[in-house]
């Protein structure tokens, strides 16, 4: 017997070391795969590794602004005024979405300087602790937003009579998207800290792709010899496309995680660190306020523009998605300046972090200062696309020559809300967006409409004027801010590789993580 007990602990214990060994070989493979993305974002050529980074989600963002001209394009042909049903649930949307964002930026900013600081098992930790929250804080977000939103759209935002069913049709549908959005921005999220923004852009362009292909056949329906294959749904089917697109990217950035990175698996835990809890709402809080506040302040844009009619709704609903096309560069390179920053203030390269800012805010500024010239002089042959109504087509016509102009000084503010993100000093920035819509387009552009009765000419000048004023305050703060200081300190040597069996559990320490 006690040899047969001998026997078997041998064989236990040799599988136990194969097994470490397996660990520890995937461990170390899986360090060089995140240590060849972090040496080339830290130390590789500014401007290339712009480019690397950026390119492949601004690739994402064109199929995006495809998606919605098809979507936009689609409901034109539906209704004169049904594609105006997106953009009135915009602000309400991002207003409770304005918390997962926030601990996206936070987070973002954890991941990246612990990654840029080798600390790989201080990053596991932050991916598990980020995951598991972001999943309950939607769920409620959610429901929230399924309850509150016929109240908001009528009360608040006041929607136009004749769009209001199609407000509420769209948005019943899309409180799914709240879900699915937080959980696929999160794994978004993990990748762009990392580096890896190729795989977000996967995803995004399998999303896309999906929704251009359902749109038509959910809004029009599929009938074939007579018998109805997929039923007409108008509205709700444009959201239902939305729906299961969020769903098919959500999946691609999770199988492809899972497989490329197995170190940083979510594991689901409650067990929270008070340290990642503390710094998560410290960088967090004023990014939650700010974008909460930014979708306060376009709630009440938008019912000073419903104020005018279903007609101009739609005429800016135009304006908007020509803007988009615009500044398509801004929103694929803005997250590879939040990564490039992360990493170098993680590194300790402070002069480095504050040329990949600067560097950004003059490529991006003059990528979309060129965009907004050519949507300028293009601007009637895409207005033709999506409207007959001369009503309609005045108003988006007058959008566009007072807004386009005036996109660079937008793209600079929103290059210092990504170096915000990166670094971890968001307050600034959270500043400059309150004064850019609450003083400007709110306060002013009340007094200018209907004070001064300007009409719809008083929004479209004084939201131009916001978008230069923010452009102007945040020069200096890039230029000379204190924002290179990180907000995660090195608690290791810089050689150190991750771990997989440090146990997630509740940690007091004094030292700063």
């Amino acid at each position: 017997m006690k040899k047969g007990k001998l026997f078997k602990t041998r064989i236990s214990y040799r599988l136990i070391t194969e097994c470490e060994r397996v660990v520890e070989m995937k461990t170390q493979t899986m360090s060089a795969s995140i240590d060849a993305y972090r040496e080339r974002v830290v130390n590789g050529p500014v401007g290339k590794t712009l480019l690397w980074l950026g390119l492949p989600l601004m690739i994402v963002q064109i199929v995006n602004i495809s998606y919605n001209f098809a979507d936009t394009y689609w409901l034109s042909m539906y209704s004169k005024i049904a594609y105006a049903a997106p953009r009135q649930i915009w602000p309400f949307f991002m207003f409770l979405n304005a918390v997962t964002q926030a601990l996206s930026s936070a987070n973002l900013a954890l991941i990246s300087q612990a990654i840029g600081g080798k600390d790989y098992d201080y990053a596991r930790r932050v991916v598990s602790y980020y995951v598991s929250i972001l999943l309950a804080l939607n769920t409620g977000v959610a429901l929230l937003f399924l309850l509150l939103g016929p109240f908001v759209f009528k009360y608040v935002m006041g929607v136009p009579e004749d769009l209001y069913e199609y407000v509420v049709t769209y948005a019943r549908i899309i409180s799914l998207d709240l879900l699915l959005s937080g959980l696929y921005i999160g794994y978004s999220t993990i990748f762009q800290a990392i580096g890896d923004t190729r795989t977000p852009s996967r995803a995004g362009i399998v999303s896309s792709l999906t929704n251009v292909v359902l749109d038509p056949l959910f809004i029009f329906g599929v009938r074939l010899n007579g018998a109805t294959i997929i039923p007409e749904m108008g509205v709700a089917g444009a959201a239902w496309a939305t729906v299961i697109s969020r769903f098919a990217g959500f999946i691609v950035v999770l199988l492809i995680l899972q497989k490329k990175y197995p170190f940083l698996i979510v594991k689901p835990s409650l067990r929270i660190e008070r340290d990642w809890i503390v710094k998560s709402l410290k960088i967090g809080i004023p990014v939650a306020l700010m974008m909460m506040s930014n979708s306060l302040a376009f709630m009440f844009q938008n019912r000073l523009i419903n104020t005018y009619g279903a007609y101009v709704a739609a005429a800016a609903a135009i304006g908007f998605l020509l803007m988009d096309l615009a500044d398509a560069a801004l929103w694929g390179f803005t997250a590879s300046v939040a990564t490039m920053v992360g990493q170098a203030i993680g590194a300790g390269l402070e002069k480095r972090a504050r040329s990949v800012a600067v560097k950004a805010m003059i490529y991006i500024g003059l990528a979309s200062f060129t965009g907004s010239i050519i949507v300028y002089f293009t601007r009637s042959f895409f207005i033709d696309l999506f409207t007959d109504v001369p009503e309609i087509y005045r108003e988006a016509d007058l959008f566009v020559q007072w807004f386009a102009p005036t996109l660079a000084g937008f793209a600079i503010f929103f290059i210092g809300m990504s170096v915000g993100r990166g670094s971890g000093h968001t307050l600034y920035p959270t500043i400059v967006g309150i004064i850019r819509l609450w003083g400007i387009r709110i306060g002013l552009g009340y007094l200018v409409a209907l004070g001064l009765g300007l009409g719809t000419l008083g929004i479209w000048m004084t939201m131009s004027l916001s978008n230069l004023v923010a452009g102007l305050m945040i020069i200096p703060w890039i230029l000379r801010g204190n924002w290179v200081k990180g907000v995660v300190k090195k608690r290791i040597e810089v050689d150190q590789k991750p771990t997989v069996s440090t146990p997630l559990r509740l940690q007091r320490s004094s030292s700063p993580r």
